[in-house]
């Protein structure tokens, strides 16, 4: 951990044009409309699938995730995923602009879970266009060891919202936006390879899709973008069932989570304006 440690105020920049034909894929991906011209509005989290690092096929491990080192630091556990994150939305990126994110390491922390050691990394991104500061974000990362994927113990079900809608899931959608984020996670679109190597019962659910879907599903509530936006991971959702998104109005805002039939909450959100 202490070599880790070095890792931290590491900074890369990488920039992208956000492309009317990018837009057009991604609405396709979660069944939504909305205007292509060059100065338009962008669909909100579609940053998630800019200036992702085009890494060499030579260069990836057996997980398809690219091997440990680089940018992020190298981390001796084997698997890896986002824990959670906030954002704080400044103005929308426009289509047909120049996208920058600017990332930092902010810190590296080891803990113990249930089922061994987990390293946390987290980063802060900075996106921004020839127009200034779009959007402020920061990105938990989760390392863990070759574990079994399911727990020994599921927690309760989660309950239904007071708002609540059903979304699909099948291996295409979750090809797709594999493909936006040019992701190449195995656990994502290799069934073989999720069931035989990590234990799970079926391909897993993105983390920052089950994002993009809450935070549309809040902007879609409260017909209006959100200022801020946090979520944090809790259990894994699988291409076995179809996921709900679930929404109640707060004092603060609104909260949001995700799950599957009779299952637990996988994703929780907090949303204000």
């Amino acid at each position: 951990m202490n070599a880790l440690k070095d890792w931290i105020g590491r900074s890369e920049v990488r920039s992208e044009l956000l492309t009317a034909g990018l837009v057009e894929r991604f609405n396709a991906t979660f069944g939504r409309t909305g205007p292509l011209d060059d100065g338009a509005d962008a669909p909100l989290l579609i940053h998630l699938c800019l200036t992702q690092p085009a890494v060499p096929a030579g260069d990836l491990g057996p997980d398809g995730h690219p091997a440990r080192g680089g940018f992020l630091p190298p981390v001796p556990l084997p698997r890896r995923m986002w824990a959670g994150g906030a954002l704080s939305f400044h103005r929308p990126l426009r289509i047909g602009s120049k996208v920058t994110r600017n990332s930092t390491i902010r810190d590296t922390v080891l803990k113990q879970g249930r089922t061994g050691p987990l390293c946390f990394v987290t980063v802060d991104h900075e996106i921004s266009d020839e127009h200034g500061l779009a959007i402020a974000e920061r990105q938990d990362i989760v390392y863990r060891g070759a574990d079994s994927g399911t727990p020994q113990s599921q927690p309760a079900a989660a309950k239904p919202g007071l708002h609540r809608k059903q979304i699909p899931v099948d291996p295409v959608l979750l090809f797709r936006y594999s493909a936006l984020t040019f992701n190449g996670h195995r656990i994502h679109y290799d069934q073989p390879y999720v069931i035989g190597e990590e234990g799970y019962p079926g391909l897993v659910v993105h983390g920052p899709l089950q994002a993009t879907l809450l935070a549309q599903y809040a902007a879609d509530l409260c017909s209006a973008v959100p200022s801020s936006f946090r979520f944090r991971s809790f259990s894994p959702l699988f291409d076995t069932a179809d996921l709900t998104l679930n929404a109640e109005e707060t004092a603060e805002g609104m909260k949001l989570w995700t799950a599957r039939p009779e299952g637990p909450v996988a994703m929780e959100a907090i949303a204000t304006w």
